[in-house]
């Protein structure tokens, strides 16, 4: 274990921390720094790199909220990231060392694991070593996720609703203009059924995008020239992620949604393993939404969770 160092990011890491998420096992581009830090004025980073001698062997992007630290709070998933060669003792030795770190700092750790899908091999070597550490479970997530090398069968009620938009002509185009989407669909969706906003707004998007435009894409329906729904997919190595989701009041008339994940569907099944549809839960994974749910596997989707962790240091 001593041969492991730890220390906190810094901006002159920014290359190393970069080139050494691009060949880990378990990472995507949303670990890049130039995903990471486009919302900095919102978290406090307190990412760290773990060291054996002068060689990186790990990574863990988190942010500090007081007297916590966290798997990092404006990302979907965490963890601490390693190349493939990483053998489980020596994770386990790599884990201790950035609890030992965190603990001259913080009270307590707080961890979300990287759903196995979005891993280029296995790594569920975090799970392993937070329950050897009496890690405490305080929310699972349902991921509902379609296999493509799995034969999925989709309901008869999808075809009947992707009939409709097949009857009303819609048009689904493919675009780096995110405006219409957050403009007409997104934010005043959000606002007239949750009373929230998108997390990212349309500037943030906007540069995202510019900085990842082969991992992020937006896909919107028309229907006689007027945008009717939309959906933003993340794309990583081997998973479509839809990020965003959104219509406008005449879901039900067109069948615009079905309409439009029947085509992403089919268009990702041999470019991508997975197609994630996200989750369907609320009150930290203890509510099922559960017409949301039905919907999903209806179109052959099904569960994987995610889970979280506390970890008292």
């Amino acid at each position: 274990m001593e041969k492991y160092t730890v220390r906190k990011y810094t901006s002159e890491d920014f290359a190393l921390w970069n080139a050494f998420v691009a060949k880990a096992k378990n990472a995507t581009f949303l670990f890049n720094r130039n995903f990471m830090e486009y919302h900095n004025d919102r978290f406090t980073d307190f990412s760290l790199l773990v060291f054996e001698d002068k060689k990186l062997v790990a990574v863990f992007p988190a942010n500090r909220a007081g007297e916590e630290l966290h798997s990092h709070q404006g990302l979907s998933y965490g963890g601490v990231v390693v190349e493939n060669s990483v053998k489980i003792q020596e994770f386990i030795d790599i884990f201790e060392a950035v609890c030992l770190y965190a603990k001259l700092h913080f009270k307590k750790m707080f961890l979300k694991v990287l759903p196995a899908i979005y891993s280029k091999h296995f790594s569920d070597e975090l799970l392993y070593v937070l329950f050897l550490k009496n890690a405490e479970l305080i929310r699972r997530d349902t991921l509902f996720v379609l296999d493509n090398q799995v034969e999925s069968d989709i309901s008869k009620k999808r075809k009947y609703e992707i009939k409709k938009g097949e009857k009303h002509n819609l048009e689904i185009r493919e675009t780096t203009d995110f405006s219409a989407f957050w403009n007409e669909i997104l934010i005043p969706v959000l606002h007239e059924k949750h009373q929230a906003k998108p997390v990212h707004s349309l500037d943030e998007i906007k540069l995202l995008h510019s900085r990842f435009p082969d991992n992020i894409k937006q896909f919107d329906v028309y229907f006689e020239d007027k945008i009717v729904a939309g959906t933003t997919l993340f794309v990583t190595e081997n998973v479509v992620h839809s990020q965003y989701i959104g219509s406008d009041w005449q879901r039900s008339k067109l069948g615009s949604v079905d309409f439009l994940y029947d085509f992403l569907i089919k268009k990702y099944a041999l470019e991508k393993r997975f197609f994630d549809m996200g989750a369907s839960n609320k009150d930290n994974g203890k509510t099922l939404n559960e017409g949301l749910a039905y919907w999903k596997e209806s179109f052959g989707a099904r569960t994987l969770v995610q889970d979280f962790y506390e970890l008292e240091l």
